[in-house]
């Protein structure tokens, strides 16, 4: 069957490269078409994505990817000039098996694979050794037609047998196999081909999740076939802060692992045979220290979470076989103090172990949502804790570095699969209260008439906000803090002046209490004075903070939305501002007052005048950090409410 494949499989490259009949790549024909119109503008047309799997029943097997590129444009022949595909030596190997070039004027070029590179990847904090192998195309022309093929080996995916060590490519859970298959495009794509033959004695469980596709199971040669197809496939349009691709656009997931619970239990035996979390003297040491003096299971989980958060640096480098699954062991991680989310994740797992705890592994998918087909889409590896109570809580030291949480917030609405001995479904971590994670800036300002303010303005912040606003002190060059507290007045004016700023006496410590800061400050010529008229922003609207803000970075101008889409976390926003005005000086607007409510977010705020003083107040509460496509409306109308606050106020004599 697979040289029967080879066979067909040439005779279709034949076919198309000389422009005779074949229906898989052959454009839409009616020119009246949106499809027909995109694909004579795009700067690249592939006419056939395919990629075809071979399982063995040790879960690897062999695979190829083919594609079939038009170039339409110089753009189209810049944008192809070089291949490029990534690899993992550890557990992959890749290889061009050839490149050809069709000329317009029916010149065949076959490039010369030999000279194909494969070299080390670019990497930034995880070095892990990936590899990238690359073909320079060379000059294109519109019009020209590139066809490739590459054969890979490795357990992530899928195998090709032939190999003198052939150990290193038998997928960690033995016997399984699974993949997870974009089916998105970023040019216009006639066809797009996935086929899987796996044994006759494995089941597969599959999902094809936001779209459709051709489907079908064959049995051929004494091997299941599964092959999905689809035609004529656009470019995916986006839309600004929209969720993860995988969770809005078309996909497939496939696995042959029954259960997440399954998962689960290997996870947990996998590490426990490597004696992953074995006590260390050293580190049992530096544990009994950290929590003498603590009562309550509560406060010891903080303060090893805490330490371990703050002490373990986030620096990638290979330490042999086994990087992406096996959880390097207490003693290389206390010793070298440094790794990814596994290691400190790991570190945590044996400082709670040798504090009493049970506390086991688990993996997560920062990023995007994880479907019910057990399919490993994970990329990120945390820990959970048993409480006294019997339930599971999760911890993330990787994500809270001098954050007052355990569980980073911006992970929430976030699944995740513990490893633990008695086997887990997938979990989702629950939304975290606005009221959390809040920032409430107060300011006594008093306008003079040159239009100078004067004035102090408190700021508080909890949970994700207080990280933010800490994080000058925290991760910052001591030096550095009054120019970075300065820059909060200059982004306001480059005239503002800061007269004194009461920060406390310890605001490193993050531990202690909520951030406050007190700025007291003076900004000439901060309203605009006009005739008998003076015009000027609320402070405390006028780019003060905006960094934590994160909301003010969605285009709220969009009317609708098609998919949902995310902020940095659920918040709640607190703006008060009181303005002594000068003497006789009234606003010419009328007093403002608007309440909004609804599932997403929150929002109260009002503007008003007693006597000779200007009341600013608003209040907005977002409720989430993912929302849903029909939370738009809601979230929309919240936050343009709290921005028409920032329109400008004329007061006059």
């Amino acid at each position: 069957m697979k040289h029967l494949f080879i066979v067909m499989f040439s005779l279709l490259i034949y076919s198309s490269a000389y422009g005779q009949s074949n229906s898989c790549c052959q454009l839409p024909q009616d020119p009246t078409t949106e499809k027909q119109k995109m694909y004579a503008t795009a700067d690249c047309i592939t006419l056939l994505d395919s990629t075809a799997v071979t399982v063995q029943p040790s879960g690897s097997g062999s695979f190829v990817i083919y594609k079939k590129i038009k170039v339409q444009t110089p753009k189209g022949a810049v944008q192809n000039r070089i291949i490029k595909y990534d690899y993992d030596p550890l557990t992959a190997f890749a290889e061009f098996r050839y490149v050809t070039i069709y000329r317009t004027n029916g010149d065949v070029i076959n490039l010369d694979i030999t000279q194909a590179c494969d070299y080390a990847a670019p990497a930034r904090a995880i070095y892990w050794g990936a590899r990238q192998i690359m073909m320079e195309v060379g000059r294109l022309y519109p019009g020209d037609i590139i066809e490739y093929k590459i054969a890979k080996k490795g357990f992530t995916y899928a195998l090709l047998a032939g190999d003198d060590d052939e150990s290193r490519f038998v997928p960690p859970m033995y016997g399984q196999f699974y993949d997870i298959v974009p089916f998105w495009a970023t040019e216009p794509t006639v066809r797009k081909v996935y086929t899987v033959s796996i044994p006759m004695e494995k089941d597969m469980q599959f999902q094809f999740y936001q779209g459709e596709c051709t489907s079908s199971m064959r049995y051929e040669d004494g091997l299941k076939v599964y092959t999905f197809a689809m035609k004529d496939m656009l470019p995916f349009k986006k839309e600004p802060n929209m969720v993860d691709l995988f969770d809005c656009a078309p996909k497939l997931m496939m696995s042959s692992t029954p259960k997440w619970q399954d998962k689960s239990l290997w996870f947990n035996k996998v590490n426990e045979d490597y004696n992953s979390f074995a006590p260390l003297p050293e580190a049992q040491k530096k544990v009994d220290e950290l929590i003498k003096g603590k009562s309550t299971e509560m406060e010891k989980i903080a303060v090893l979470t805490h330490w371990v958060a703050d002490n373990i640096r986030y620096a990638g480098i290979s330490m042999g076989k086994g990087e992406g699954f096996t959880l390097h062991n207490t003693k290389m991680n206390y010793t070298d103090r440094c790794g990814v989310c596994k290691d400190i994740a790991g570190t945590l797992i044996s400082f709670l172990r040798m504090a009493g705890f049970e506390a086991y592994p688990a993996m997560t998918m920062a990023g995007s949502r994880v479907e019910s087909i057990p399919a490993d889409h994970f990329n990120h590896c945390v820990a959970v804790v048993k409480l006294s109570n019997g339930t599971y809580m999760p911890l993330d030291p990787t994500w809270v570095p001098f954050c007052r949480e355990l569980w980073s917030s911006a992970e929430q609405q976030q699944n995740y699969l513990p490893g633990v001995p008695e086997g887990s479904d997938l979990c989702l971590t629950p939304v975290s209260a606005p009221e959390n994670h809040y920032v409430r800036i107060k300011a006594n300002n008093k306008l003079d008439i040159n239009g100078t303010l004067r004035g102090q303005f408190t700021i508080t912040a909890e949970g994700q906000s207080d990280s933010n606003i800490r994080s000058i002190f925290t991760r910052g060059w001591q030096s550095d803090w009054q120019n970075t507290l300065e820059k909060q007045l200059l982004n306001i004016s480059p005239k503002a002046k800061l007269l004194k700023v009461d920060y406390g006496k310890d605001p490193k410590n993050y531990q202690a209490a909520p951030i406050r800061m007190t700025f007291t400050y003076e900004i000439p010529q901060y309203a605009s004075v006009v005739g008998k008229h003076i015009i000027f922003k609320p402070m405390v609207m006028n780019n003060l903070y905006n960094q934590v803000k994160s909301y003010l970075r969605i285009n709220t101008d969009l009317k609708n939305r098609n998919y949902g889409f995310k902020d940095a976390c659920s918040r709640l926003v607190e703006l008060d501002e009181t303005i002594q005005l000068p003497k006789g000086y009234t606003m010419m607007q009328t007093d403002k007052e608007d309440h909004k409510q609804s599932t997403a977010a929150d929002f109260d705020g009002s503007l008003k005048q007693k006597g000779n003083t200007i009341e600013f107040h608003q209040k907005l509460s977002l409720k989430k950090r993912v929302y849903d496509a029909a939370d738009w409306e809601g979230f929309r109308a919240a936050v343009n409410a709290h921005k028409s606050f920032g329109d400008y106020i004329i007061i006059e004599k």
